[in-house]
């Protein structure tokens, strides 16, 4: 599909009036009765003065090692695109503010970047949809937190989203490769394109229901049991412990899929799935076993999976996100790196968890560990379209009944 023949996401200007309405209609209820009561336990115990200056400290990082070409040097796509995402949750629009043209310098790297085809990467094709994910994501953010046209972002992000659509395999999945297959890979494939095509949503574009029909259908066919068969009648597989897995085989059951299952069905409105609690049992006791936090720059855990578990107890919200959320704001207020005779060093986190593991080492490490603790720290300010409150019900009716999961 290329953009210059169909425009299934148009943007602006030139949106369907369908899906400004759908838009329009969930911010109206908040214009006028405020965010719903009781959603959120908001008020201090979210923020701390010491949070809100460890965020500030991670942002100056930030600032002051991204480099001329806005990608603190890392050629991965999806790494410079959470640099940006990083200064936005926090207020930054793309060109404003103090942070404003460091958003714009890391967006802009990411947008010259992008291909013809509409892939959102220029590192090794293994890390295809990783990268354009990622990408895809934060700039359907973008979009959606800038009042002035950005025509190029637009064309980028129009064709982002057709790739995604077009290289959905057959099983609901994604390929790390963007070609289509007749099944995706893992898990973690699935939730990287869901969240972009979210992202899509949350501006106001329009999202095919069925591509996210689909990809749903693919998350919970990665849930199992921890014990007994995993095609287990599904009234039985409520009654035992089990999570979301890395495979559709039941391996890799680890707490980083346990929080992408959820954040992907609390993003499309299966707020209802039984598969929920029991993956954010998974979280509970994996946040509840934190080590004492030092001051060397170490996640609570990988950049990875603290990505993912800080967004599931947020949209899970209640006592998940009451009970759980301070702890992983203390512990990197903590843990970050204080020397203020260096700044390549003051103010930054490693993507190293506190018993080890990450994935990114070098410069696009930090660059990692610092964005995701940013964005962590940065959550309580609800300023990224995604971190809409409370159950938007008309996510599910957007998508229809084919994607709640079977009656039991």
């Amino acid at each position: 599909m290329s953009g210059s023949e169909t425009h299934l996401y148009p943007t602006r200007p030139g949106k369907s009036r369908r899906a400004w309405t759908w838009f329009a209609s969930l911010l109206l209820p908040v214009l006028v009765l405020g965010w719903p009561a009781g959603v959120r336990g908001e008020g201090q115990w979210e923020v701390t003065g010491e949070s809100e200056e460890t965020l500030e400290r991670g942002l100056q990082w930030l600032a002051a090692n991204q480099g001329a070409e806005g990608n603190w040097q890392s050629n991965d796509l999806g790494l410079v695109s959470m640099g940006a995402l990083a200064f936005m949750a926090a207020g930054h629009s793309p060109g404003r503010g103090r942070y404003g043209k460091h958003v714009q310098r890391a967006l802009d790297y990411v947008v010259d970047n992008a291909r013809p085809s509409g892939l959102l990467n220029i590192s090794h094709s293994q890390r295809d949809m990783y990268n354009h994910g990622l990408a895809t994501f934060v700039l359907g953010q973008a979009h959606g937190m800038t009042t002035t046209q950005d025509r190029r972002l637009n064309r980028v992000l129009d064709r982002a989203l057709q790739l995604i659509a077009s290289t959905q395999c057959d099983d609901g999945g994604w390929d790390y490769r963007a070609v289509r297959k007749p099944a995706g890979h893992d898990l973690s494939l699935v939730v990287m394109q869901a969240k972009a095509l979210r992202s899509a949503v949350d501006s106001g574009l329009d999202v095919p229901p069925e591509v996210i029909e689909l990809a749903i259908r693919s998350v919970r066919e990665h849930y199992a049991p921890r014990s007994g068969p995993r095609d287990a009648p599904e009234a039985e597989l409520r009654q035992v412990a089990g999570q979301f897995t890395y495979g559709k085989g039941g391996g890799g059951g680890s707490p980083a899929m346990a929080a992408a299952g959820v954040v992907c069905l609390q993003e499309f409105g299966q707020y209802d799935d039984w598969r929920i609690p029991k993956n954010m049992e998974v979280l509970a006791a994996l946040i509840g076993q934190l080590p004492p936090a030092r001051r060397d720059g170490k996640l609570p855990f990988d950049a990875y999976t603290l990505y993912y578990v800080g967004q599931a107890l947020y949209q899970v919200g209640g006592d998940d996100w009451r009970q759980r959320y301070p702890a992983l704001r203390d512990y990197l207020v903590q843990s970050q790196l204080h020397d203020p005779r260096n700044p390549a060093q003051h103010g930054m986190w490693r993507d190293i968890g506190a018993r080890g593991g990450g994935h990114v080492g070098g410069k696009p490490g930090e660059l990692y560990g610092t964005s995701v603790a940013c964005l962590i720290l940065a959550i309580p300010n609800r300023y990224l379209p995604i971190l809409q409150e409370g159950r938007i019900e008309s996510l599910r009716e957007r998508f229809g009944a084919s994607a709640a999961p079977p009656a039991p």
